[in-house]
């Protein structure tokens, strides 16, 4: 592979790839912290065009390479295994245009989620998409893996977000896809072959989103309540009450009360304690009529019963709080030692018994178990962290909330992806036909089998 990396060096420049003692742990392993392995090259373009020479001459010379992003991934997708190079888009960094017309911005793939969400609100708009790990996560990873967040119940996933984009095939062929139109039925629409495809169908170089007017007001509260039944009759009041309902989180209080108890900067805002607290928040235009709306729509669920006690924030710092708590999940899983952690969807009407029958069965087999739950319940996206402090004991978890999940007609990921960890359920989730189509799709784009190799399928 010398003579492969001499050419791109030939092409690109000497800057363009690091070798030996200059490849960092970072590149070696994403946060799964599973399997680490530092590949031999790691290939840092500038552009589209320098991606496309990469994959043209690793291509020839069958090369594998796995892409990188910000490394927030879970399922090992962006790890390196044995002889595959790295293609790390970390200097594809910023905002192309932000089109105030077309309501869009046109971002390079490596560019964290943050930046755009800040550069979206100096020009007045929002976007919506928004994550725990916005600081880290590159937008180009969250379209590979169609990542979802905090606001999925009102603005959808990544897909809905995505006008057009720019991909590069596995051998080097660029795709321009920079579609603005809302409304745009010109043949098939190929944004869709790359959008939630975990890099495996071709590499994500830039992206068209679509950006909303920023909301003038935002009403935040969390709620403490101890029958799950309230939970999700407060998920459909709320939605016939208010106008706009962009976030539903809820913390099962084994997730609360862990993060109360071992993350520093978290405080519990309650006198009591509750079997499941409620992130709710609103979104509208005119500040005191929605704060009206919103206290009384909260105030009427406490009359009825379905809310056992409520906070409602007065400040940014009030607000700030409540999502500490939630979006502390990255502290409490540095400190657990060989954690499973899922990502798991779940219909609604089966989110209860699906979850007892989880726990009844992890605790049946694990009496020393750490076990917590917490997640997007207003789109069916839960996240459980399971942990036994014995690394042995993690396949056997991971069997039994698939299993489980499965037969209450889940979905394996929700929005994290399927990467390499969870290559062995992906038959629970998906039938055998549709496993054979990716395939072909895999064959038919990339037959080579150099991108992402050994990912999803």
């Amino acid at each position: 592979m010398e003579n492969l990396l001499e050419k791109i060096v030939v092409d690109l420049g000497d800057k363009i790839a690091l070798t030996g003692d200059e490849v960092e742990d970072r590149y070696c392993v994403d946060w799964s912290r599973e399997n680490p392995c530092k590949p031999d090259v790691v290939l840092r373009p500038r552009s589209t065009s320098e991606v496309g020479i990469i994959l043209q001459h690793c291509h020839a010379a069958g090369q594998p390479l796995v892409t990188q992003g910000g490394m927030t991934g879970l399922v090992g997708g962006a790890t390196p295994r044995p002889k595959e190079w790295v293609l790390s888009m970390e200097r594809m960094k910023g905002v192309c245009e932000i089109d105030t017309d077309s309501m869009t911005m046109t971002a390079l793939a490596g560019t964290p989620l943050e930046e755009l969400q800040n550069a979206a609100s100096n020009a007045g708009f929002m976007l919506p998409l928004d994550l725990g790990a916005r600081g880290s996560c590159t937008i180009g990873g969250n379209v590979s893996t169609n990542a979802g967040g905090n606001q999925v119940i009102q603005y959808g996933m990544v897909r809905a977000l995505v006008l057009g984009l720019e991909a590069v095939m596995a051998d080097g062929t660029i795709i321009s896809s920079k579609n603005k139109l809302l409304k745009n039925n010109t043949g098939f629409d190929l944004k869709h072959l790359f959008i939630g495809s975990e890099g495996v169908l071709g590499v994500v170089t830039e992206v068209v989103l679509r950006l909303f007017p920023a909301k003038l007001s935002r009403q935040s509260a969390l709620c403490g309540i101890n029958d799950f039944s309230d939970v999700i009759k407060l998920l459909t009041q709320l939605k016939r009450r208010l106008q706009v309902v962009s976030s539903f989180e809820v913390m099962w209080d084994n997730y609360f009360r862990y993060a109360i108890e071992h993350v520093e900067y978290t405080r519990d805002p309650f006198q009591e304690k509750y079997k499941y607290y409620v992130l709710v928040e609103s979104e509208g235009n005119d500040q005191d009529q929605d704060d009206r709306a919103f206290q009384s729509a909260l105030f009427e669920e406490i009359e009825q019963g379905t809310i056992d006690d409520a906070v409602i924030a007065r400040s940014l710092k009030d607000r700030n709080d409540f999502w500490a708590i939630r979006d502390s999940v990255g502290e409490i899983l540095a400190q657990i030692k060989d954690e499973a952690n899922f990502d798991i969807g779940i219909p609604i009407n089966e989110t209860e018994s699906c979850l007892n029958q989880i726990e009844k069965a992890l605790k049946s087999k694990f009496p020393d178990l750490v076990y917590m739950v917490f997640g997007h319940l207003g789109d069916g996206n839960l996240h459980i962290i399971a942990a036994t402090g014995n690394k042995d004991d993690k396949i056997e978890i991971y069997d039994t909330v698939y299993q489980i999940t499965g037969e209450h007609h889940g979905g394996v990921a929700a929005e994290h992806g399927i990467g390499v960890l969870k290559k062995p359920w992906l038959h629970l989730s998906r039938t055998e036909q549709e496993i054979n189509l990716m395939r072909q799709l895999k064959l038919a784009l990339d037959p080579k089998n150099i991108l992402n190799p050994g990912r999803v399928i």
